[in-house]
């Protein structure tokens, strides 16, 4: 991800599930709980997987933009995954 127009797209993405996760959890509230504990866990998984993705550029020497690059894939994939589902599901 080194376009910048790349972080907008991710924004934008990530702005658009929140919306529409919320949206659906304010019109089905009834299983929130499992729900929201998915979600959050699946955050944690992304960021953990970046975290470990940025050090493995970082030890083979990479760009300092190559590693910010690593870091945020986890993030992207998941993010455009749920936008997709999320569409579907609409």
């Amino acid at each position: 991800m080194t376009n910048p127009a790349q972080w907008g797209l991710l924004a934008w993405q990530a702005g658009w599930v929140f919306t529409l996760r919320s949206m659906d959890l304010m019109a089905r509230p009834d299983g929130a709980s499992a729900e929201l504990t998915r979600m959050a866990l699946e955050k944690q998984r992304a960021f953990s997987d970046g975290w470990f993705a940025a050090g493995r550029a970082v030890m083979r020497g990479d760009h300092p933009s190559a590693v910010m690059a690593a870091a945020a894939r986890p993030v992207q994939r998941r993010v455009s995954a749920n936008l997709r589902t999320l569409r579907r599901k609409g």
